[in-house]
Order: structure tokens, then sequence, then C-alpha cells
């Protein structure tokens, strides 16, 4: 079979200063009609440096040192801009990772699916209204009538995806790249939003190029797969070649990551016995937006009589779907949120109605660790000054305050001389380590961690699990873990919550509730994990098709 696309030997510079001299080094792969093609790595690998490569993305600074993209006869390297650009737009589409940033939040759903085919086609009006409209039932969207006068901020992520891929689709392109497209949603949309992909790959014969750092998704969809580390491809072979007989030891290293779905055996202390140390009776909150004389406001119950105790030495999950209200029960127990009615108690003492100074005492003996390392992180103080501000505000002496700081960066493992350097200098998980240290200075003993590693790569997620679990043990601490990745809530929590709607569905230990789930929606939860039929490891048995598996 002829390629649809090819790339050969390409090599990308980065400007002087940069970690490396190439982004990508003499990389070579194709692309067939109809497949499949995972691109997988870490953070930095240069996986989505092709994509961008193909759709004219690369910025000013960077440029192709040498090498070429075949499409249809032409090298998109070398070909003059406006014939590319012809060719991006009409034969070639891009699904971003994040799609509340790439739709433009002041235009209406369909005025920016039509913008597609005002720019690209001669179509009236009338056509591209009927044909937006056909575009979004293709996608699963309800109510599209609807949908076509909403805005962005008006969808939940998995519609705003599914809004992307409308767009990228509108002209039925030849090749489709999606970039991480699932990377932030829940199980379940995640499943739809592949499923979505396939669906549309087969009924219009396109080659999709995906890339993705998730060894569930690569299980899931791919035909093929190419591994890249640190800009070279160093493996590329059929799906079930890479994933049960990896041959490169960077893929062994990525594929061992991968938590496995089946939850440990774990030793189970009797709670009669023991005191919790966080307890949250029939808490309750809503969110209100606000109506007009003609129009309804709404109400949604985000916590909906949650119940729950908290132990020393103990991590309890807490997972669901996005909007689950699983993130708002995290919040709402160290106090970011106020609760509308229910009982928070920390130590022995209710907190839920304490404010300001009454409050404060209570703040350093529950802390956060965020989803956002960098968002959470004063881009404009060091990451010592960040550690030693909390013990500071609490009365610590400047001094004692950041040498505790330098004690804190040796227990989550980063050296003493990170103490005067800032976020920006830091990957992503070297982040989340000082946002772990943050929250370890005040000596608390309850840790929330609000997903906490979704945004990592799996090898990096697995060290934060790791450090995580060390730390828990060496100081007693109970762990709160807000998590949608089922996988990591398998490997890491002691007991889990369900949630949905927020309400609590199913509860108890965790290797019960994954082996013999008996609530619909955890049933639902734990078949929408990607890859949910392939096992990393020794153990490892062939992929089986969804088909089959439905």
């Amino acid at each position: 079979m002829t390629p649809l696309l090819k790339v050969e030997n390409l090599s990308i510079r980065l400007p002087e200063g940069a970690d490396r001299e190439f982004a990508i080094s003499n990389v070579n792969y194709d692309l067939l009609p109809g497949e499949i093609l995972c691109v997988v790595g870490e953070s930095g690998s240069g996986k989505s440096m092709t994509a961008n490569a193909i759709m004219g993305l690369l910025p000013a600074t960077i440029e192709v040192n040498r090498g070429t993209i075949i499409f249809d006869g032409y090298d998109l390297v070398s070909l003059e801009e406006r014939r590319a650009r012809a060719l991006r737009g009409n034969r070639i589409s891009m699904i971003f990772q994040e799609p509340m940033t790439a739709l433009n939040p002041l235009m209406r759903i369909a005025d920016q699916i039509s913008e597609v085919f005002l720019i690209h086609t001669d179509m009236t009006s009338k056509e591209r209204e009927t044909r937006t409209l056909a575009l979004l039932e293709d996608v699963g969207l309800p109510d599209p009538e609807k949908m076509m006068r909403a805005y962005p901020h008006q969808l939940s992520g998995g519609q705003r995806q599914r809004v992307m891929i409308a767009m990228a689709l509108a002209l039925e392109p030849s090749v489709l790249i999606a970039d991480e497209p699932t990377t932030a949603l829940d199980v379940t949309t995640q499943a739809q939003i592949l499923k979505l992909i396939k669906d549309l790959q087969k009924k219009h014969n396109t080659a999709v190029m995906f890339i993705t750092h998730d060894f569930g998704v690569v299980a899931e969809i791919a035909d093929r797969v190419v591994v890249m580390e640190k800009g070279i491809m160093v493996e590329i072979g059929s799906r079930d070649e890479v994933l049960n007989n990896p041959q490169h030891s960077y893929t062994q290293k990525l594929i061992a990551a991968v938590p496995p779905l089946t939850a440990p055996e774990r030793i189970s202390h009797k709670q009669s016995d023991r005191t919790p140390v966080l307890s949250v009776n029939n808490l309750y909150k809503t969110f209100s937006t606000g109506g007009s004389w003609f129009r309804k406001g709404r109400v949604v119950k985000a916590v909906d009589n949650v119940s729950f105790d908290l132990y020393r030495g103990e991590t309890l999950g807490l997972v669901g779907e996005s909007g689950s209200g699983k993130s708002t029960v995290s919040r709402c127990v160290v106090r970011l949120l106020d609760s509308d009615s229910g009982e928070i108690v920390l130590g022995g003492s209710p907190i839920q109605l304490l404010k300001g100074r009454d409050l404060a005492p209570f703040r350093k003996r529950i802390q956060m660790v965020f989803q956002d390392p960098y968002g959470s992180l004063n881009p404009r103080k060091t990451i010592g000054q960040i550690i030693a501000d909390g013990p500071i505000a609490q009365g610590m002496s400047p001094k004692d305050a950041m040498a505790k700081a330098v004690e804190l960066l040796e227990l989550v493992e980063l050296p003493a001389a990170a103490l005067d350097r800032y976020p920006h200098e830091f990957s992503g998980g070297q982040r989340q380590r000082v946002g772990i240290a943050r929250a370890l200075a005040h000596d608390p003993e309850v840790l929330v961690a609000d997903e906490a590693i979704s945004a990592l790569d799996v090898s990096v997620q697995a060290q934060i699990l790791d450090l995580i679990e060390t730390l828990k043990k060496r100081l007693n601490l109970a762990v709160l873990f807000v998590v949608h990745d089922l996988r990591v809530a398998a490997q890491v929590c002691d007991r889990v919550i369900v949630m949905q709607r927020g309400k609590i569905v199913e509860s108890g230990n965790t290797r019960q509730v994954f082996v013999s789930p008996n609530h619909a929606y955890t049933k639902s939860l734990i078949a929408s994990i990607p890859g949910a039929h392939w096992r990393s490891g020794k153990d490892a048995k062939p992929p089986i098709p969804q088909e089959v598996v439905a």
C-alpha cells in the first residue's frame, strides 16, 4: 500500500541554549490510508514536533534542519506557503489537546465550524449551516441545534472536544492529526472520544496520527506505534509487537510504569478501634447560575449528602467523572469553598464554620497538592520562598523556615541547589515535587491530592505516586486522593469512594470494588478504561478488539 504521508530523515533544530541540539533527529516513518498510527513518548520526547512541522505550526525560533515530509507528492517542508496552507486546510486537519484554548470564546459553535467552509469552500450561508448541523450530529452531540447557538464555556470538556473533531473533519481530510485529545478527560468521556475517532476514521477511510503518552489509549486504537525518546525514534512496530514484546529499554521502561488495573491486596486495619483524623458528615454544596426575567437560573447539587471518615496512614480515593463532585468535596474539606451544610471534623474539632483567625490554626493541619503545579506556584518567587512562606506565616522565623525548606527538598528528592531557582526552571514532575514539599512544610495530618498527577507522563506519574506512598508511611499521613484515572486509584488507594452527580454511589476496599463492583455506574467506569483488556509486563496478553469486549 502506498503511504499517504511519508516523513524522511526529518531533523528539527532547537534554538541555542536549549537542553539539546535537535528537537527531533533523523526521524523516519510513514502513514498509510485508513491507519491509526500512535506516536508515544514522555514530555520533551519530540512526539508532537513532527505533527507541528506537518501543520506549519513550528515557532519562528525553531526550523527544519533537514529532511522531507511528503504528502500527495508534495514536500510540505519546501512547498511554497500559500500552496502548503491550502493542503493543510483541506487535506490535513488537527485536533488539539485543550479545546477550551483552541476555540474562540467569543464565537458561537456554529460560527466557528462554519468559518472552515467560509475560508475553504464556495458554499452558501444556508449550505454552511446545513453542513455544520450534520457535523454536530455525526460527532454525537446532544441537541445539535441548541449546541450550534452555544458558546465554548457553556459546554463540557468532552463536548468541546467533539466540536474540535467536527471542525477537523469538516472538509473530510485524508489525514487527521490528534494531539493528546483525551489527556484531560475522564474515562467514560475518553472512551466515547476514542470510539468516535475510530468510527469516523472507518467511515471516511481517514489516516490518523494519534499523539499520546497513555499506553491504555495505544492498546485501544493503534494499528502501529512509534516510540520517541529525546527526539530520537527508538522503536516502531505493530501495536501487539510494541505492547507485548517491546525491544528497546525505553519502551520497556514506559510500559513497566503503566499501573496495572488489578488492585493489590492491602492490609486492612480494624477501623472500629481507631479514631478518624478527618470526618465528613452529611456535606452539601450547591452552585447556582444567575437567571433573568426571561430565563430560569440553574441549580447544581455539586455535593449531595456526602459522608466519610479518613484515618492516619491510609489513602482514600475519590473517583468519578468530571462533574461528579469529587473536587468540590476536596475543596470544601480544605476550606477553599464554604459548604452549605454538614460537618467537617478535623482531629476532633469541627471546622466547617470557622473563619479567619479561628480557622488559621487548622490550616496547617490539612494541606493540598493541586493538579497544575505550574499554575499553583508563584512564578516570581524562588522555590525556597515558596516552601518557606507558609511556616513564616504561621510564626516560624525566616531562618528556620529556610532550613526546613532545605530538609523538605531532600525529602522529595530534589537538590538543595533548587532553593534559589524559579518554577519555570523545572520540569512538570519536579514542580509537582515542589508542590508536595510546600504542602508538607506545615507538618500536616491530612494531605489532599487533587488530580495531582493527571497532567504527568506515566514514568513521572509512577515516581510521584511512589513518593506520596513513601511520605505517607514515613510521616503517618492521611491522604485524600482525588483522581479520575482508575488505574492509578487501583494501585495507590486503600479504600475508594465512587461519586456520581454529587452523591456517593459506592465505597469500600479498593480491591473489592474493582473486582466485584456493585453499582452500575462503577461497572461502567471500569469498563470504560482505555486498554482495560490489555495488561502490561510479564502477564501481558494481546489486546482484544473493543468490539469483542463489548
